[in-house]
């Protein structure tokens, strides 16, 4: 009874570690194509495409693996892992893990007025500085869209991104 239990529950903790994959594989995937519904400064075009992971998410993992394959442009993609606001770099997306989700204000001081698409996966991010925010409703991914946040760092936003986009202010 107690090893038929033990399976229970390890075969519960293996679903769940799976899901949480899974979330962070399309994150990854939502990620690498809003690059083709945003346009950064000409100044931003050349050289590599760099996106920076603040915190302990594994979706860097699944980013590297779209960089294999994928360019933005003409851009080949650079991700790098990074544990503290302080180590930001001009990047031109910058995504904060859920855990992180309380740095927001600093990276947005450290930020400055560089053009970086800041994404965030904890609600009420959007309406507090970060671009795009991943939500989970009725079980399925979104995501909320500050056009406002998007504009203020000098990034263009293409109207198609609006349709699959929930709008906040």
């Amino acid at each position: 009874m107690k090893r038929r239990f033990f399976i229970i529950c390890l075969l519960v903790i293996a679903f769940a570690f799976n899901a949480e994959a899974q979330v962070e594989k399309l994150q990854a995937f939502f990620i690498y194509n809003f690059t083709k519904y945003i346009e950064w400064p000409p100044d931003y075009q050349s050289g590599n495409f760099e996106i920076l992971v603040l915190g302990n998410s594994t979706i860097d993992s699944y980013l590297k693996e779209i960089a294999l394959s994928k360019k933005v442009g003409n851009q080949s993609i650079e991700i790098k892992k990074i544990s503290s606001a302080g180590e930001i770099s001009k990047c031109h997306i910058l995504f904060i893990s859920k855990e992180k989700s309380g740095e927001l204000q600093n990276v947005i001081s450290k930020i400055g007025s560089n053009s970086t698409l800041i994404i965030t996966e904890k609600d009420g991010l959007a309406s507090m500085g970060a671009a795009i925010n991943f939500v989970i409703i009725s079980d399925k991914q979104k995501f909320e869209l500050n056009k406002r946040n998007v504009t203020k760092y000098g990034l263009k936003i293409n109207n198609q991104l609006d349709g699959l986009a929930i709008i906040v202010n």
